[in-house]
């Protein structure tokens, strides 16, 4: 199988992505989370696996997560010490970038194993093509360009692997399970998306009010504070004349 290569349509988006090094190094600590999550899951996998062979590739592969997560960590760190000003560790809209997203918190105990399997696969696919295409665009960083590349080939064993045990394990539900898989991961996709596009959309419009409804208010009571008098000044003499307590 050869090896995938990323979009070249997308190369200018990610020469954009990649160009900025505080993105650079947020991008590469936040692979490391993602990579650590997937390493936690595929362990859990292998425990609950029945099937010895499976257990023990499970196992590999969460093995390679875990190394990958190491390897993601210790660049984006070295990237950021020799920044000035490092920035956040987290922006509005990180998510809108492609990238591996993990197993998206799955319930690996509650799945089935073709599906499992099937969500696997297309993920590291992605993981893989997405990687490739990043490398290709870090010649002017070939350390961080050496760490992709070789994450990237390491996920296009993982997507070998996976659809081989699929075909192994489920070869008349293979099919299917690649058909939910791909519905799944759209959809997971598109809840990425609208939760990106709702919190951008509701902070432009906490902005928007904030400029346009506070400067009236300002002004109005500016404007009341003028017609006060200033400092102390006498009150009408009121008397009781309604025999009170006192």
């Amino acid at each position: 199988m050869k090896a995938l290569n990323g979009h070249s349509w997308r190369m200018p988006i990610d020469r954009l992505v990649w160009a900025d090094p505080r993105r650079r190094a947020r991008k590469l600590l936040q692979f490391a989370e993602v990579e650590a999550q997937g390493a936690r899951d595929l362990f859990r996998a292998a425990e609950v696996a029945k099937d010895p062979t499976l257990r023990r590739r499970f196992f590999a592969h969460a093995k390679d997560e875990q190394r990958h997560a190491r390897l993601f960590r210790t660049r984006g760190l070295a990237l950021r010490r020799t920044l000035a000003d490092p920035g956040p560790d987290r922006v509005l809209g990180d998510g809108l970038t492609p990238g591996e997203r993990g197993f998206d918190r799955l319930e690996v105990e509650k799945e089935d194993t073709a599906a499992l399997l099937a969500f696997i696969h297309l993920s590291e696919s992605a993981a893989a093509r997405v990687f490739n295409g990043y490398g290709a665009v870090l010649d002017d960083d070939p350390e961080t360009r050496a760490v992709i590349q070789q994450i990237a080939h390491d996920e296009e064993g993982h997507m070998r692997y996976s659809h081989a045990e699929l075909t192994r394990l489920a070869p008349q539900r293979a099919d299917q399970a690649l058909w939910r898989a791909r519905m799944r991961r759209l959809w997971r996709a598109y809840m990425r998306f609208a939760l990106i596009v709702a919190a951008m959309m509701s902070r432009l419009i906490l902005t928007l009010l904030y400029f346009l409804l506070l400067p009236p208010f300002a002004l109005v009571a500016k404007r009341t504070g003028r017609q006060e008098a200033v400092g102390w000044h006498a009150c009408a003499t009121r008397r009781d004349d309604g025999g009170g307590q006192y």
